[in-house]
């Protein structure tokens, strides 16, 4: 077991592990530490712990020192000068005529470089503007292509819950989502009721997953027959996955057809197959999703 802070160095960013040493450090403090970009200023979100040696990334750094006033200001100074690097970069990217969109600026704490976010539909030769932007700087200058998701993450926003995302509030990293988890959520598999912001589907999908999958594994499918307390024999229509209700087809002894629900549990039927048939305008959907959710390349170049 080794003792280490968490830190972070941008709202709902990674969280990164640092030997404390002989300070005294607390939740909410700032710290300066090295990292592999150089000299960094962060926020401690996780107070002194142990973890297990096998969570950890070697070699562990060190925090160099607890933040003064100086370096309060020294931050203030860099954010001040990571606005004006971003109309710059704007004007650069407009005078080499290049197909990319700036999405974020940040300089490292010790300006020993300056990193540019963008997005792009493909590949951008951007060699001319790194070689402009070094000539301004007069310090390294990184390019970085970013995704969808990454920009959303940076930029934030309202989802269509009303609240602020979750990429851009809590989230440190993007958790796999999956066409499956819309499906096992009794969800329209329409792409603008389960995509976010970003275009992509919808983080908070993840959310309640285990809680459905629970559930839908108590249920039977629609079409199943099932057996009700009256020995009746029926076809299922309808499921309530929260309540716990299903909604069933039976047949009267005068050949009446009456539409019944019932408990899961007062009910008789095979258990839940693994796999569910998906209508063919589901599966056209989902090919759609599948399409939209195919990964984005990143490409990086430093000066």
């Amino acid at each position: 077991m080794t003792k280490v802070i968490g830190v972070r160095f941008r709202i709902a960013g990674k969280i990164y592990f640092f030997a404390p040493g002989n300070l005294e450090i607390k939740r909410g403090d700032h710290v300066i530490v090295e990292t592999a970009r150089g000299i960094e200023f962060g926020r401690v979100v996780l107070a002194p712990r142990e973890v297990e040696d096998d969570k950890i990334i070697q070699p562990l750094k060190q925090v160099i020192r607890l933040a003064t006033e100086s370096d309060f200001a020294t931050e203030k100074k860099n954010k001040e000068k990571e606005k004006e690097a971003f109309g710059i970069c704007l004007e650069k990217i407009a005078k080499h005529g290049l197909e990319m969109k700036l999405i974020d600026v940040e300089y490292t704490f010790d300006n020993n470089k300056v990193l540019f976010y963008f997005t792009a539909d493909g590949r951008v030769d951007f060699r001319e503007l790194v070689k402009d932007l070094a000539s301004v700087f007069r310090t390294r200058i990184e390019l970085r292509q970013i995704g969808v998701r990454d920009e959303t993450k940076i930029l934030g926003g309202i989802g269509i819950c009303g609240r602020p995302l979750c990429c851009h509030t809590h989230l440190s990293e993007f958790v796999p989502v999956s066409i499956k988890m819309a499906k096992e959520q009794n969800l329209s598999l329409n792409p603008t009721k389960i995509s976010g912001v970003c275009g992509r589907l919808m983080c908070c999908l993840k959310n309640e997953e285990e809680a459905y999958e629970e559930l839908n594994s108590k249920l039977p499918n629609l079409g199943d027959t099932v057996t009700t307390p009256e020995h009746l024999k029926g076809e299922v229509t309808s499921v309530s996955v929260l309540k716990q209700l299903v909604k069933v087809v039976v047949t009267l002894d005068n050949d009446e057809k009456e539409i019944r629900e019932y408990k899961v549990e007062d009910l008789r039927f095979k258990p839940k197959r693994k796999k569910n048939k998906m209508s063919e305008e589901e599966l056209k959907e989902v090919r759609e999703l599948e399409r939209l959710e195919k990964s984005e390349g990143n490409s990086n170049f430093e000066d």
